[in-house]
């Protein structure tokens, strides 16, 4: 019996292996740039929905208080009671580290990330 002498053996050769590594890597570096940026998107809709319902809190402090435009809150304790906190029992944070601030009754929460961050943390 003759054996065949260019029998191929089973498996991959460097070559193909590079390729599929290649082709991996460019994937890879086109998606990793979408993910940044689709969190930075993610945190900013979250900080500007907390800041709605830190303004909807404090339009309804005000009602029940009988507070008018421009007295002052004692942000956050004041709101304590007319928003959902979170298990720490604390008015949600920024999702990116932000600071809120709220100072007077008819004035707009403000992140201290503001306009320093892209996308802004800013109410529409």
């Amino acid at each position: 019996m003759k054996r065949r002498q260019n029998q191929r053996r089973a498996g991959f050769t460097l070559v193909e292996i590079m390729i599929v590594v290649a082709i991996i890597g460019l994937l890879a570096a086109m998606a990793i740039p979408n993910f940044r940026n689709a969190r930075a998107r993610a945190q900013a809709e979250g900080c500007i929905n907390n800041l709605r319902q830190i303004e909807g809190a404090a339009d309804e402090f005000a009602v029940e208080n009988g507070k008018k435009d421009g007295d002052p809150i004692n942000f956050p304790d004041d709101l304590t009671p007319y928003i959902k906190l979170n298990s720490a029992s604390k008015i949600p944070g920024c999702p990116a580290g932000g600071i809120y601030n709220l100072s007077a009754v008819g004035t707009r929460p403000a992140c201290s990330l503001g306009n320093s961050v892209d996308p802004a943390h800013i109410m529409p």
